[in-house]
């Protein structure tokens, strides 16, 4: 099943270890089947407060996103976003093709019928 980075990144300050981490972040991404989704893009905030930027990363599952992120690779160039970059980043799995919500709302209302 599909997995995702998500990376909400805030203060990004020009440095030139970002252009360093940029450059290199990619031959990272490759061994694990990841790929950019979204990068730095415009954003439209609906809903409560979302300043900065967003990155999304692509894997074919959750192990190879784990895989990617703990990859010695990876955790060499890290240190050259997180001097620079505030934010947060998250590792998700997505949901199956023809996802519907039936069993959580199933659960919710269970849980609301027992109180």
């Amino acid at each position: 099943m599909t997995a995702y980075a998500i990376a909400h990144l805030q203060d990004a300050a020009a440095h030139p270890e970002i252009a360093d981490y940029m450059e290199r972040l990619s031959s990272t991404l490759e061994p694990y089947g990841g790929h950019y989704l979204v990068h730095a893009t415009p954003h439209e905030v609906k809903e409560g407060s979302w300043p900065g930027a967003v990155v999304m990363l692509g894997f074919p599952g959750i192990a190879e996103a784990r895989a990617w992120w703990d990859s010695p690779a990876y955790r060499e160039i890290a240190p050259l976003r997180t001097r620079h970059i505030e934010g947060d980043l998250i590792l998700v799995e997505g949901v199956p093709p023809g996802y519907a919500p039936t069993a959580a709302v199933k659960a919710i209302r269970e849980a609301v019928s027992a109180d």
